[in-house]
């Protein structure tokens, strides 16, 4: 009996063992939230508020609700109190922690001479990009300048100058392989913002953001709303607008989070298969989903023969569907489009020659900026 026993008792430490190993194993989710400015560098000025303070508050709230309501999440924040940090040790700090999201806090603001400064009003999410508009380029140049308070910046951050509009051509030439992943985050939260905090949806956008740039993971940089709006200053400084705020990136994020896990089990289910895919030749982030049969551009092909691999020229990414003769192709036709995590995706081209695609890529190139290859395999997008 006493024989039993023991092994009944080591038996049972044994599988103890074993389930301490498999947690300790099991890596954090890892949310980087980023406050920004900070210090000496206040941002953005109201009335009477200072950006730096705006984005902490919405900050520190936001990372409660993740740290108390979502498990197996580890919040980092680059600061969590009134502290000046660069634009690189911000991005440094993330990638030093392996995050798995970022996302940066501003508050937005317009020129002191514009006639609408008092009265502008709307909350934005920008992703990496090219700006498309003097007026995201304005916003990039805004919150890119901080660098300006460093020594020696232009050796730093490798000849970049914020106020110089030739600079931003860095931008066309990144490989951003997370491009897709923000921008789905991007759109939910700005659904978020009007439906929970009630603010004027001024959308996704994207601009050349050297903290984004230099962030290894999906990153996203919120505008809140305009603090040089004396209605949106009280809001955004208040309790209940700060809550508000934070509650809208929250919900946002618990989707995120939920998808990200369906994924990865997905991709631990079928992981075999997914480790003899081919390299990535695109700066978007793999989905391995198949092309989606509802489109308003031309049907994409489910039926391609075992084994065989094209490629197509991406060149657009939005929430909503298109139709196929639409103006916003600019002419390029036939379109496909598939859909992929909420977004449709418009490609144009299609061909097993890789040559051949390179040079349709430079046709689409010439009409939009932010055009890539993808790779697709027995129907499928190559991760």
């Amino acid at each position: 009996m006493k024989h039993s026993y023991r092994i009944a008792r080591l038996l049972s430490l044994f599988f103890a063992l074993l389930l301490s190993v498999a947690v300790v194993s099991a890596k954090d989710f890892v949310l980087v939230i980023d406050a920004g400015h900070g210090g000496r560098d206040a941002g953005a000025l109201g009335n009477r508020a200072k950006e730096k303070d705006i984005n902490l508050g919405v900050a520190l709230k936001l990372g409660r609700m993740v740290t108390n309501k979502v498990p197996g999440v580890k919040v980092v924040y680059t600061r969590d109190k009134d502290v000046y940090l660069t634009l690189q040790e911000r991005a440094n700090k993330a990638n030093r922690v392996e995050g798995d999201l970022f996302i940066s806090i501003h508050t937005n603001s317009i020129d002191k001479k514009s006639p609408n400064r008092k009265t502008v009003a709307g909350a934005s999410t920008w992703t990496l990009g090219l700006h498309r508009s003097k007026e995201n380029l304005e916003v990039a140049k805004r919150e890119n300048s901080v660098i300006y308070l460093e020594d020696d910046f232009s050796t730093r951050y490798e000849g970049f100058d914020p106020n110089s509009t030739e600079s931003y051509i860095i931008f066309e030439f990144m490989q951003y392989k997370h491009m897709e992943q923000s921008i789905n985050f991007a759109s939910d939260i700005q659904h978020e913002f009007v439906s929970v905090a009630n603010r004027v949806d001024r959308g996704v956008r994207q601009a050349g953001f050297w903290v984004l740039a230099k962030t290894s993971m999906p990153a996203v940089l919120v505008e809140l709303d305009f603090i040089c709006n004396p209605t949106q200053e009280r809001f955004l400084t208040s309790e209940s607008g700060q809550t508000k705020m934070a509650q809208a990136i929250y919900n946002a994020f618990v989707k995120y989070k939920s998808d990200y896990d369906r994924k990865q089990n997905a991709h631990k289910s079928s992981a075999a298969t997914t480790s003899a895919a081919s390299a990535p030749v695109e700066p978007a982030s793999g989905t391995g989903n198949k092309p989606a049969r509802e489109t308003s551009a031309r049907e994409v092909e489910q039926d391609d023969a075992s084994g065989v691999t094209y490629y197509k020229v991406q060149f657009m990414a939005l929430p909503r569907k298109l139709p196929a003769n639409s103006k916003e192709f600019k002419g390029l036709s036939p379109v496909e489009c598939y859909k992929d995590g909420g977004m449709y995706k418009y490609t144009y081209g299609k061909s097993t020659n890789r040559k051949d695609i390179e040079k349709q890529y430079k046709k689409v190139k010439s009409l939009f900026r932010d055009a890539f290859i993808i790779q697709f395999r027995d129907g499928k997008r190559v991760k």
